[in-house]
């Protein structure tokens, strides 16, 4: 390609607003597309899991059936169906609107994620992240480039999107769940040093900007994988929350400890030494879950990269729990499961980072002021 025809298609490629980087795809997509579980599988699953707890708690006989609670708690388990349902649509549109495509395109995604979502199997979410960017580029290439663009804009994404569904969301999917039965079954046979990279790595991913959700929905991350991942995550949130209490106080202990640890990114780059108490604390969680409690996550694999933003991963551990009474492979929700529920999620990511921080503060390692958010 001859320099003036190079120079062309970057002025065309910046008319279009189609950037190419990193950041815009795997930080700001990735980002949106964790958004879109959040606002579907989700919050379906939680309200869902309302529904059938409800279920099973005060409707009980055939009597029953048609009183107000079993109303109520039916209704709650349809609209949780229904949310879930548009996973792969809520994903591919949150994406599209990240990468700032005009509503044409933005539309014609949701058609685009459902295809992908629905072929990629197991692995959609992975599927849909990928197709979503290519589609939602080739949709902003071709929007309002012809008069009659309310026919041309759609008809471009939807067949470039479903057709790439068609020919790539299956094996995409099934790479994903390939990698993710690898990672799953790894744990399985070596809890403790699996427990251990899975915590850490998954950890350090929810405090980058990154989305840890997001990843751990791409591979499937579930099981004693998925436990040690909500270890790691919960001991980042948790354990930034406690340390940086002094400098943040009640503000900065909810913000970071039911939000998200990621707002200490930027003391991070200044020291990043502050990262070591909770990273620590994930090291020691991470086996403990799943060599001592046998921590699983069988709810939905988004929530395995939450650990403790609105107690999601704590939530999906929940209805891990009650599909598995149902199912009859769990006889009952016992003491010792809420016992190691809390302790991995709160307790211990908590002590165990306050004393690593106070460690770090005596040998001047962490200083006045390094935890310091300046939005609080």
């Amino acid at each position: 390609m001859s320099e003036e025809k190079k120079s062309g298609f970057k002025a065309f490629l910046k008319r279009k607003n189609i950037i190419i980087s990193g950041k815009r795809y795997f930080i700001d997509a990735m980002g949106a597309m964790a958004s879109g579980l959040f606002a579907s599988l989700l919050i379906g699953t939680i309200i869902g899991t309302i529904g059938t707890t409800l279920l099973s708690a005060f409707v009980t006989g055939t009597e029953a059936e048609g009183s107000v609670m079993a109303t109520i708690a039916n209704g709650l388990v349809d609209i949780g169906n229904f949310a879930k349902a548009m996973a792969g649509p809520a994903m591919a549109v949150s994406i599209a609107y990240a990468l700032q495509a005009p509503p044409l395109v933005l539309f014609s995604m949701l058609a685009v994620g459902n295809a992908a979502n629905s072929l990629g199997g197991a692995g959609g979410p992975l599927a849909v992240f990928f197709i979503a960017i290519i589609t939602t580029e080739i949709g902003k290439m071709v929007s309002k480039e012809t008069k009659v663009d309310i026919l041309v804009t759609p008809f471009v994404t939807i067949c470039v999107g479903v057709l790439l569904s068609m020919g790539c969301a299956p094996y995409i999917g099934k790479a994903a769940n390939l990698l993710g039965d690898l990672i799953m079954t790894a744990t399985e046979l070596q809890p403790f040093l699996m427990g251990i990279v899975v915590s850490v790595v998954v950890g350090m991913v929810l405090t980058l900007p990154i989305s840890s959700a997001a990843i751990c929905a791409a591979f499937g991350l579930t099981g004693l994988a998925g436990g040690a991942a909500v270890a790691g995550c919960s001991a980042q949130m948790i354990g930034f929350a406690v340390m940086s209490y002094r400098e943040n106080k009640v503000g900065g202990l909810v913000s970071q400890g039911l939000g998200t640890s990621m707002l200490q990114m930027g003391n991070i780059i200044k020291n990043p030494r502050i990262w070591i108490p909770p990273t620590l604390a994930s090291a020691i969680t991470g086996p403990i879950a799943t060599c001592v409690f046998g921590l699983r996550m069988d709810g939905p694999a988004v929530s395995s990269g939450m650990g403790t933003c609105g107690l999601v991963g704590q939530i999906g551990v929940y209805t891990g729990w009650t599909q598995a009474v149902e199912a009859g492979t769990k006889t009952a929700i016992t003491a010792f499961d809420w016992i190691g529920l809390i302790l991995i999620s709160i307790v211990l990511p908590a002590i165990l980072s306050e004393v690593f921080c106070l460690i770090l503060r005596k040998i001047n390692w962490i200083k006045k002021d390094d935890l310091k958010l300046n939005d609080i």
